[in-house]
């Protein structure tokens, strides 16, 4: 037997994930944990004092449960937020200085590709493309693919954290709020807009995030472990419910977790944004995304 572990350190959530290879390589899930630690709180350009913290603190939580455990090989990747911020060298060392985890800052298209790695493993592709949206707090990733391969992929820094941050002022969000976030996404999605025409698509496929919200919410048969399916209309009810709140109104509501209550409005508006632009009929949520993908490279090479 042989334990892998991968670290994901996104701009909103660190993840943890420990599996186990038997010898005829099948992987088992021996830990997954996630810790909220918003490295967005004061902006993507510098990770403020508290989310700095409270960042060195989740991987020194990460480090102790490691040691439960005899794990032959440790990767800890960064994303967007530390892509980014300006002392994310001295995070980095820290964390190094700390826990002797060794933290790699990976670029936006080999996050792109890893989470098509990941999705692949859960989701069957065919010969038609579907888009891959992988909302994270300081950048989206977009990935159009088939069985055969990713078509075309790209990260934005417009990530929920990101948006949050630009847009969101008043509570409830505001029309003219709404009006120059959808401007935003317009200009800045150029793109993707010109991506889908040339692969059109019928279903978006969802990984991580905001798109558990929409499992609890809108799935009523799960049929998979690692992913469920529902029409694309499912959502539009729900959208327009959950702009018009308040965040008193959000943090009462069901099913919609605490820990996500002030930037599910821009991530909502994000993905209308992205179902305006397609013809996608039906939303396939994944669990596996980015860090599943980085295991099975990684148990790959091994």
């Amino acid at each position: 037997m042989k334990r892998y572990a991968v670290i994901d350190l996104g701009t909103n959530t660190f993840h943890l994930l420990i599996v186990q290879q038997n010898k005829t390589g099948q992987l088992t899930e021996v830990h997954r944990e996630r810790i909220y630690v918003h490295l967005a709180e004061k902006g993507i350009a510098k990770i403020g004092a508290d989310p700095f913290q409270r960042g060195i603190n989740a991987l020194q939580k990460f480090h102790k449960t490691l040691a439960s455990y005899p794990v032959e090989i440790i990767k800890a990747f960064g994303t967007a937020a530390l892509r980014t911020a300006s002392n994310t060298p001295e995070f980095i060392a820290k964390i190094n200085a700390t826990t002797g985890i060794k933290i790699n800052i990976i670029p936006g298209q080999e996050e792109a590709r890893l989470i098509y790695l990941g999705v692949k493993q859960v989701v069957k592709f065919n010969k038609e493309h579907d888009l891959i949206m992988d909302i994270g707090g300081g950048s989206v990733e977009f990935i159009i693919a088939n069985k055969d391969d990713v078509q075309w992929a790209e990260s934005f820094p417009i990530g929920v954290a990101v948006l949050y941050n630009q847009f969101h002022k008043s509570d409830p969000i505001s029309k003219a709020e709404i009006e120059t976030l959808v401007s935003y996404l317009t200009t800045t999605l150029s793109t993707l807009r010109k991506a889908l025409r040339d692969y059109p698509i019928k279903r978006l496929i969802g990984a991580s995030g905001t798109f558990d919200v929409l499992e609890d919410n809108l799935a009523e048969i799960r049929n998979h472990p690692y992913m469920v399916a529902f029409p694309a209309e499912k959502f539009f009810p729900l959208h327009q419910q959950i702009v018009g709140m308040t965040l008193d109104e959000r943090l009462q509501r069901d099913k919609l977790p605490k820990s996500r209550a002030d930037l599910i409005v821009v991530a909502l508006l994000l993905i209308n944004s992205i179902l305006k632009l397609t013809d996608a009929q039906e939303i396939v949520v994944s669990s596996y995304a980015m860090k599943e993908g980085m295991l099975h490279e990684l148990t790959k090479i091994s």
